[in-house]
């Protein structure tokens, strides 16, 4: 079954935009209303024709120049047969312009733009007084700088959204490479272990009856063995999961300087104090809160401090950006970190300062005697 295609008035990544237009054509609706007969009738059916291309311009096609011209050709006989100020109906198509689907057809189009206004002009010279110009110039050179304006913010969109993709791909083969890893090492270490394990199993299985000592004997290395395979499979968790405060006090200091933001760290603590779950959790945290100044604070400068005070780990992520401004404390992962934190009865305190916002991070640090665990 065909699946028909749902009608659109227009795009829907452009949102409200195209609408606010329709505003300006209160003027010439105005002007229709003054005229009679076929003049009315003819300015009737040309403002609908200049509604459709108007609409048109928006799907760009094949037909994209024929649409822009019509455009153009009516708001030029609008200016000319029935009002001179009609002819700013021409920024409907400067802005049209902006969107070319080539630069050949940009040009072009630019050009009959230009030509109109000549046109305009040279109809209207023996009217046209000092003040008269010097009042339309600004108008007219606006309605000639506005397909540029446009073409550079059209650009701008494509581009970030061409990033977009980049940045989805990147993700997808960073995710990919990944899993290959993980298979790499699960295979490296744990492969050969548990091959091991089962020709032992199946050796102990022939000998239990023919010589149960040695069958007891290899019993003893399958369990020594699974034992090995254990550590080795917490040992590739623990590359794959844990990361320290250090560690990641390094890969924020390559983020912040990608997005030309200054780092200051104050260290004046270690954080080996903390366990690797605990060091992992807190380095997790550092991470959000400096993507947090980069997508969101507009800051120059982060200050990144590491202390201890009162059996806890200060950790606190300064920045001089615009502060919280409307954001929720909990928006923009504080609830992931907060919940994160109460793993390891930690805490999280977001501060609004002058100027910009600190995060502050706590971790009560536990010191470890064998199985006992005492705070500090």
């Amino acid at each position: 079954m065909i699946e028909k295609k749902q009608f659109e008035l227009f795009p829907k990544h452009m949102g409200f935009f195209p609408y606010i237009w329709f505003v300006y054509l209160a003027f010439p609706i105005y002007n229709l209303t003054q005229e009679s007969g076929w003049k009315l009738l003819i300015g009737v059916g040309m403002l609908l024709v200049f509604i459709i291309a108007y609409r048109q311009l928006y799907f760009v096609g094949r037909t994209f120049i024929l649409w822009a011209c019509i455009e153009m050709l009516i708001t030029l006989i609008f200016g000319i047969f029935y009002n001179p100020y009609l002819i700013l109906l021409g920024f409907f198509a400067a802005n049209a312009i902006g969107f070319a689907p080539t630069k050949k057809s940009f040009r072009l189009l630019l050009s009959l733009l230009i030509m109109m206004l000549v046109i305009f002009i040279a109809v209207y010279m023996h009217n046209l007084t000092l003040k008269s110009i010097l009042g339309a110039a600004p108008m007219w050179i606006l309605m000639l700088i506005t397909p540029f304006a446009m073409r550079n913010f059209n650009q701008k969109k494509r581009l970030k959204h061409q990033l977009s993709q980049a940045n989805e791909q990147i993700k997808d083969l960073v995710k990919r490479e990944e899993r290959q890893r993980i298979a790499r090492d699960l295979h490296d270490t744990l492969g050969h272990t548990l091959s091991l394990i089962t020709l032992k199993s199946q050796l102990v299985e022939k000998l239990i009856v023919k010589n149960p000592e040695r069958a007891s004997i290899e019993a003893k290395e399958i369990t020594q063995t699974s034992r090995t395979a254990l550590k080795q499979l917490r040992e590739l968790i623990s590359d794959m999961r844990m990361i320290t405060v250090e560690e990641e006090l390094e890969q924020i200091k390559a983020i912040l300087q990608a997005a030309n933001i200054s780092l200051e760290v104050e260290q004046k603590a270690s954080s080996d104090v903390l366990s690797p779950l605990e060091q992992n959790i807190l380095g997790m945290c550092l991470r959000e809160a400096v993507t947090n100044v980069v997508k969101h604070s507009q800051a120059r400068a982060c200050t990144v401090s590491l202390f201890e005070t009162q059996g806890e780990l200060i950790l606190q992520v300064k920045d001089d950006g615009v502060g919280l401004q409307g954001q929720s404390k909990d928006g923009n992962g504080i609830l992931g970190m907060r919940e994160r934190l109460t793993l390891i009865d930690g805490a999280l305190e977001l501060d609004k300062i002058h100027p910009g916002t600190m995060l502050t991070v706590k971790v009560p640090i536990v010191i470890r005697t064998g199985k006992d665990e005492v705070r500090a």
